[in-house]
Parts: structure tokens; C-alpha cells; sequence
């Protein structure tokens, strides 16, 4: 059998040796041979850096996105087949979901939040202006902007397509290009991954690279613009960690490692309740699926004392349910683990837990499965521990990367948050309770230990994602034994492959420099900026208009009409009682509601709706008597890739007839492109 091709420095790879062989996790078959025999990792990175990524940093953020949406559309075409290559991981179909439409739901969610969190532009403006001097004549901001380097991943076994694309995505989107080192055991399904996503021809080329087999000299030839993103075992992260090159050039290094995630249930959990049922529930489900082979599942249920035996015992029920064999097989909810020498190192765990606890469902040298050969495969019973004495260190210091839970008791919420920081920093743990005093305690108690906890009951059961179930649109990373980084998280994990620079200037070069009027910056003013399509309009083109005088009978019109007859507005002795006031003043939306009659150009014309305002605040009381004028300027422009409109933001102030600012906020417009007059 010929190994795996790599995808290096824009060709596919073959190497000219066989390579280490990986077998089936079902038949233990030969599947594929894995070797990086004759790979330039010098060039490949060299390439991504100067083809790559230069062809990324063309394209804006909403332009990435789109890709992103194609590529996983594209990808859905082919869910069946890889979802065949997946089974041979071990995976049923149920698993194969997770990791494949997973993968897939990865590039899906950064395709909608690059379009509708990030600017489309090829840098991110960070935060408000910050002034740096009285006079108004010197500002500061921050800009974000695309390392010019690769990101290399380093993945785990355990998910060989959602692995690599929840890391590539937020990297693409950044404008970083990726390059994919996939673990041996499963490289065949993230290999079948890459082809598609080369055969698509949606991606400018060098922005997605492969290699399969050892990482060899890979690391020492990183950059301090490089990033690298590694999943495994804390030891193995520890040892990239510390290498040469990485601490030398101060390289971006984010680990997700081994994490003795926890599951805690509330005293008010008894059997019969919901968050009973749920619990056991959901410690099944992490126990089962990928048989336990995720970073997230649950390794230690810690439950109340006088609950142990009844949690033991409904729980070794349900496993007894659980039908182990072969994904393909008729019923089979649970498949191999993912090699043998994987099932070995999880009964080595096993042997090190049973030290410290009794196994009371599971045997973890024999296990009955259904078509396919026990040995042969890599299958593996669940296996249910029961440690009586909460204080030992193996429960808290092995994991058994597998379908293993240890059963742990409590005596009260504080010593469940101090069984649960034992583990040293985890990714996920949980809290089933409806009782709010005790999840609060516990939540804050274990949150600086976790990267993510969930809070488990009746009120949000049927929409629950699940303990295991990282999100793209929230962290996923732990501290201390789980890594001491950040993995997804939205946009945070798209600024982790980016870098933020503090810049200084006025505010005319800050508006030229960011694409952003800046307070202080020369105005445009003349054609009524309302007349102008996206493409006609500049940022800086202003109207000012009034002044208005507001009368009392304003104020008592808009108080009678709208109902808000706040005694500020209309009780004359009690307004002047007010600190705040010298007597009745105009509302605050009647002013914003004046606001727009000044600079609204009232004909049909580019501009199709305001949507919204923003940073809204009243900063001078308004009395009758007063003359209100108003300044509206563009100050962002946003053009839709995908649609015949932009978005753009202005900048409006209101002010008095002594030109002090009654008024400041960001109306929000869609304009059309063109032709809609």
C-alpha cells in the first residue's frame, strides 16, 4: 500500500517509502501507511508564508467568510464518504457527526460571524479612540492585523476533521494560512479532508497544507510570526513548548491537552428528579461517545455522598444498554476505540485508577461486541469506578483516555469545588442543579479551574448542547493541566492569529489610517450625504443642520403622545428638585426624534432603513427655549459582499445654542449600492 501523500508547497507529496502502517480500529486491517519521508518542512513553510499568505491579506474578512461558507458547503456534498473513512476510526454514525458535520458547523459558524462581527476590511479596528491630548489634536487606536506567518497544527487522533478545521477556520479568517500535521492513527480521514478541500478550488493556493507522518525538523524552522496550535498530551505540549525555536522567537504556542474533566450534581438531584435522570444521562453519553476518546468527557462524577450508590447503580444500568461492536453492525451504539495500542494505554490507566477505586460496571480485558473480532479491533468495555475516598491522588491525576468515569464523593458544595480543582485545570466541567444558591457557588468556585462549565437542568435540558460539545462561537481551552490556552471562542480565536498594535496619530491620518472618521477630522460637506450611493459616499461626508427651538409645548405634546409624563418632564418644582436639573427638560428620545427630522433627507433615494442606534448618551439637559442643531457624518462604510447594500454607521451630535453637545450616538443605515432612485 503506497502512504498518504502530503500536500507541501502547492503539489501533492508521495513519499518513497511505504511507511509506518495504521490498521482499521474495527478489523485491524491494514487502512493506510503514513510517512513524511522527503518532505521540505524549511520550504512548505517558507511557501505558505509567501504564497499563501500574501493571497489571504488581499481578500477582506467578509470575503474569507464567504470562502469559509462555500468550503462547507462544499464539504457537506461529501458527508457520506467521510463518514465511511470515519467508521474506520472506530467511529459509529452518531460519532462521525460530531467530528464531521462538527467540522463542517465550524467553517459554517466563522462564515457568519466574520460577515456579521468583523468589517469588510483587511483590518480589524479595535475598541473606541482613545484622546491622547487636551486640544483634541492627538488620538490613539488599536488596529489588528494578519501575522505573516503559518499556522502550524498539530493535532490529536481523536477528531481528524473537526480538529483540524476548528483550528483552520479562525485562522483563515484571520488571513493566516494553515499547515495540517495530522496524528498517524487517523491521518487517512484528515488526508481524504485536505484532498477534498484542494479538489474544491475554492482556497488561493498555499493557504492549506498537509503533511502526514513525523514532524521531524518542522518546529525549527518557525518564525516569531508563525502560531502553533497543538492537541495532545500535556507532556508532549510541555516538551513543544519549551522547545528551542519556539522559546527563543517567542512563537504563539496554544495547547489543548489532558484534561480530568469533572461533572458535579447538586444535592437536590435525587432520584426521580429531572437533573437525576440528566446526570446519569449525560455521564453515559460522555462515558460512550467516541468511546471516550474526547478531550471533554466526563473522567470524574462527583456526587453527594448519600447519592453514590444510587447514581452507581442507575448508571451501570444504562451502560448495560450500551451495544458495543462493529459502527456498521445493526444497534451498535458504541465502536473501538481508535488502535489497539491506544485500547493498551487505556488499560494501563485503568490498572493505575483501580489502585485508588473499585470498578463496579466493566471489565477492561473482556467486552462482548457485535460483528467484528474483540481482539482484533480495539474495543473496550465502559468502565465504571467507585472511589469511596475522594482524597486520592490517582482519580484526580490519571486519565483514562476512553470510555472511563470514576465515581467520587462529597459532603458539601466547598469540598466539591475543591475535589474538582484537583484536577489541575480542565476544559469542560458541569453542574446539574435547579438549586441556584449551590450552582453559584460552585460555578465561581471551579470557574477559574475551567475553560467552559455547563449548568445542567429541566429549564435548559431539551436545548443543551451537552458536557463534551465545544462550540465555535464560545472558548474552548482550559488552564493549567488542560493547556493554558484558547481555541475557538468567536472572535477571540480570530485575534489570536492576528496581531494588536497600539497607533498614535491625529485624528485626520487616524481617520485616513483606519478607514474611520475620527472626532477632529476634517468634514465634507455639500450634496446632502442621504443622495449619495455606498459607492459615491466617503467617510467624512457630513450634513449640520437646525437650529430647532424646543418649546414646552413640545415637551408636553411628546409626554401626551407617547405617555411618558416622567415627572422631569412635566412637574416644574419637582424637576428643580432634581440635582441633575434646573427644571422641566425636553426627553431624551423626543431630542433624538428632533434629531433625525433635521438631517433627514425625506426622498426616495440610496439609503433604505435605519436599523438601529448605538453608544447613545445624553450629555446636557435640554430645557424649553433651547435651539438644537445636529452634525451627522459617515464615519464607517461597509459594503455586503453578498448583497446590493452596505451598511453604513454616522456619527451624530447634537448640540445647543451654546455648542455644547446635548446628544452624541451612531445612527445606523443600509444603503443601496446603486440604481435604486
Amino acid at each position: 500500500m503506497t502512504a498518504l501523500r502530503s500536500y507541501v508547497s502547492g503539489r501533492w507529496h508521495v513519499p518513497p517509502e511505504e511507511g509506518r502502517p495504521v490498521l482499521d480500529a474495527v478489523t485491524g486491517e491494514e487502512a493506510a501507511r503514513v510517512s513524511a519521508a522527503g518532505v521540505d518542512r524549511a520550504a512548505a513553510l517558507a511557501y505558505g508564508r509567501s504564497a499563501g499568505g500574501p493571497a489571504l491579506r488581499e481578500l477582506t474578512f467578509h470575503q474569507r467568510a464567504l470562502l469559509l461558507k462555500q468550503l462547507a458547503l462544499y464539504l457537506r456534498e461529501h458527508r457520506k464518504e467521510l463518514y465511511a473513512l470515519s467508521a474506520r476510526t472506530g467511529a459509529t454514525l452518531a460519532d462521525s457527526r460530531i467530528d464531521v458535520d462538527g467540522g463542517i458547523g465550524v467553517l459554517l459558524s466563522y462564515g457568519s460571524k466574520g460577515r456579521r462581527e468583523l468589517p469588510n476590511d483587511t483590518v480589524l479596528v479595535e475598541g473606541e479612540v482613545e484622546p491622547l491630548g487636551k486640544g483634541g489634536t492627538f488620538v490613539g487606536r488599536h488596529l489588528c492585523t494578519p501575522l505573516p506567518g503559518v499556522a502550524v497544527q498539530i493535532n490529536a487522533f481523536n477528531f481528524p476533521m473537526w480538529g483540524p478545521l476548528e483550528k483552520f477556520a479562525p485562522a483563515f479568517l484571520a488571513g493566516m494560512p494553515s499547515l495540517i500535521k495530522p496524528a498517524t492513527p487517523t491521518a487517512y480521514l484528515t488526508a481524504r479532508l485536505v484532498e477534498l478541500i484542494v479538489a474544491s478550488g475554492l482556497l488561493p493556493e498555499g493557504t492549506v497544507q498537509l503533511l502526514c507522518g513525523e514532524a521531524g525538523d518542522l518546529l525549527d524552522h518557525l518564525t516569531e510570526q508563525d502560531v502553533v496550535g497543538f492537541t495532545g498530551s500535556a507532556a508532549t505540549a510541555a516538551r513543544l513548548r519549551d522547545h528551542p525555536t519556539v522559546a527563543a522567537r517567542s512563537v504563539r504556542f496554544n495547547a489543548e491537552a489532558d484534561s480530568l474533566n469533572c461533572s458535579v450534581l447538586g444535592p437536590d438531584a435525587r432520584p426521580g428528579t429531572p437533573e437525576f435522570d440528566l446526570y446519569v444521562q449525560q455521564l453515559v453519553t460522555e462515558m460512550t461517545a467516541k468511546a471516550g476518546q474526547k478531550c471533554t468527557a466526563i473522567r470524574r462524577a462527583i456526587v453527594p455522598a448519600g447519592l453514590l450508590g444510587a447514581v452507581a447503580e442507575a448508571t451501570a444500568e444504562r451502560l448495560a444498554a450500551v451495544r458495543i461492536g462493529n459502527p456498521a453492525g445493526d444497534g451498535v451504539t458504541m465502536g473501538p476505540l481508535a488502535a489497539r495500542e491506544q485500547r493498551d494505554e487505556v488499560r494501563r490507566a485503568v490498572k493505575a485508577l483501580m489502585g485508588a477505586a473499585d470498578a463496579i460496571y466493566g471489565d477492561p480485558r473482556r467486552v462482548q461486541v457485535i460483528d467484528a473480532d474483540a481482539e482484533r479491533g480495539a474495543f473496550l468495555s465502559p468502565i465504571l469506578l467507585r472511589a469511596d475516598d475522594p482524597g486520592r491522588g490517582e482519580v484526580h491525576e490519571v486519565e483514562a483516555f476512553g470510555p472511563v468515569a470514576t465515581l467520587i464523593p462529597y459532603h458539601s458544595a466547598r469540598e466539591a469545588v475543591e475535589l474538582a480543582a484537583r484536577g489541575r485545570g480542565s476544559l469542560v466541567g458541569s453542574v446539574v442543579t435547579a438549586d441556584t444558591a449551590f450552582a453559584r457557588e460552585v460555578v465561581f468556585g471551579v470557574a477559574p479551574w475551567h475553560g467552559r462549565i455547563l449548568v445542567l437542568n429541566a429549564e435548559d435540558a431539551a436545548e443543551s448542547t451537552g458536557h463534551g460539545s465545544p462550540l465555535p462561537m464560545l472558548v474552548h481551552g482550559g488552564p493549567g493541566r488542560a493547556g493554558g490556552g484558547e481555541e475557538l471562542g468567536g472572535i477571540r480565536g480570530v485575534l489570536h492569529h492576528m496581531q494588536r498594535t497600539a497607533v498614535q496619530a491625529g485624528p485626520a491620518m487616524m481617520s485616513a489610517l483606519t478607514g474611520r472618521w475620527t472626532q477632529g477630522a476634517p468634514r465634507a460637506e455639500g450634496t446632502h450625504p442621504f443622495r449619495k450611493h455606498l459607492g459615491e459616499l466617503r467617510v467624512g461626508d457630513s450634513v449640520t443642520a437646525g437650529p430647532r427651538t424646543v418649546t414646552l409645548a413640545d415637551v408636553e405634546h411628546f409626554a401626551e403622545f407617547t405617555g411618558d409624563t416622567f415627572y422631569a418632564h412635566m412637574n416644574q418644582e419637582a424637576a428643580a428638585a432634581n440635582p441633575f436639573f434646573e427644571g422641566r427638560v425636553a426627553h431624551g428620545y423626543m431630542i433624538v426624534s428632533l434629531a433625525a427630522g433635521l438631517f433627514v433627507d425625506p426622498d426616495p433615494g440610496p439609503v433604505l432603513a435605519n436599523y438601529g442606534l448605538e453608544n447613545l448618551r445624553f450629555l446636557t439637559p435640554v430645557y424649553p427655549g433651547d435651539e438644537l442643531s445636529v452634525t451627522l457624518t459617515a464615519k464607517q462604510i461597509t459594503p455586503r459582499e453578498d448583497a446590493d447594500y452596505g451598511e453604513v454607521r454616522w456619527d451624530t451630535r447634537v448640540t445647543n445654542q451654546d455648542g455644547a453637545v446635548v446628544a452624541a450616538y451612531d445612527v445606523l443605515t443600509m444603503v443601496a449600492k446603486e440604481g435604486t432612485e
